[in-house]
């Protein structure tokens, strides 16, 4: 009954025609009965709509939240929203869930939790592109954000990603200067829509540069929660590098975790995954298998962002303690 619904929703925002050809075509994948892969057929049809429309990118993730070190708060809170967009849902008097606003330090996985969000939910990834949006007839640039919208509503329910949102809106404050009030009329047709939308649209956010926000964005209502995804601690770093051992099919039973931890201390899950890699690379070169010293030698050569940018993330600390939620 629930696979029967799941199906249902799939199908929304397609044409009859093209809802029976996805259907269709899952049955023939299932060898004659409407089994697990109905969903996804049903997805693969959306997306030759969604590449249409020019405005929006389609991603096919294969990431899920175990695959996302640490942040154990804002994976909770997720995960409590997995059957957010059922009837189920609905009967029991639950709203559909809006959005939220990631808020951090870069490379510490906003952009992951995006990716592994839509597949753990079973649900499209559109990225949009805030920058693709401006264009240079007077009026386009409205047309073009509106047209976005449409295309995400029409195949609702669906995750849309908005990543580093500060960029695709920081003129706003001067937009009445420098492009007659283009980038103003935009963001205020986007916030209106993010407060007011009725189709079951979860907006995932992120930013890195908090001091470029417009504040209207972080005002109550706009998002279910803001939170802030802060530089990985010593358990969750061994955590860290676990997954992206376990990734390139090495044993992390073989490795010392703790050491590797403490000896990573100040660096984000991106360099992490990078010192796994040239470490790698080092292990293939001399046509031996990956060890602990590779591991370390990568650790001592590199110079954390933490360290580059110690006074933005502080900045941004600060900004958390009195606006966000800890992702951790």
């Amino acid at each position: 009954r629930r696979q029967r619904g799941r199906l249902v929703q799939a199908c929304l925002g397609l044409t009859e025609n093209e809802a029976k050809d996805a259907v269709a075509k899952a049955i023939i994948l299932a060898g004659g009965r409407l089994g697990g892969d109905a969903v996804e057929a049903v997805t693969a049809e959306k997306q030759q709509i969604i590449r249409k429309s020019g405005l929006l990118e389609f991603h096919a993730s294969r990431e899920v939240l175990t695959n996302v070190g640490g942040l154990e708060t804002l994976k909770g809170w997720l995960r409590k929203r997995v059957r957010a967009f059922s009837d189920e849902a609905r009967a029991f008097g639950l709203p559909e869930p809006k959005g939220i606003l990631l808020v951090g330090v870069q490379g510490c996985g906003k952009s992951l939790v995006a990716k592994a969000v839509a597949n753990s939910w079973r649900l499209p990834l559109l990225r949009l592109d805030v920058g693709r949006l401006f264009a240079s007839l007077v009026g386009s640039s409205e047309e073009n954000l509106r047209g976005a919208i449409r295309v995400a509503e029409s195949i609702a329910p669906v995750v849309l990603w908005v990543d580093e949102i500060e960029k695709g809106f920081s003129g706003v404050g001067s937009s009445n200067v420098s492009d007659a009030g283009t980038a103003a009329r935009v963001f205020g047709s986007f916030i209106t829509w993010l407060q007011e939308k009725q189709r079951p649209v979860f907006v995932i956010a992120t930013a890195n540069d908090v001091s470029q926000l417009p504040p209207e964005l972080v005002r109550k209502g706009r998002f279910d929660e803001i939170f802030f995804v802060d530089l990985p601690d010593a358990a969750e770093r061994a955590e860290v590098w676990k997954i992206h051992l376990a990734k390139r099919n090495r044993d992390p039973a073989q490795f010392d975790l703790s050491t590797l931890a403490m000896a990573s201390d100040g660096l984000s899950g991106a360099e992490i995954e990078q010192a796994v890699i040239a470490g790698l690379y080092e292990a293939f070169d001399q046509g031996r298998p990956l060890n602990m010293g590779d591991l370390l030698e990568v650790l001592q050569e590199t110079v954390p962002l933490s360290q580059m940018m110690a006074e933005e993330i502080n900045g941004l600390r600060a900004w958390a303690r009195q606006r966000a939620r800890q992702a951790s």
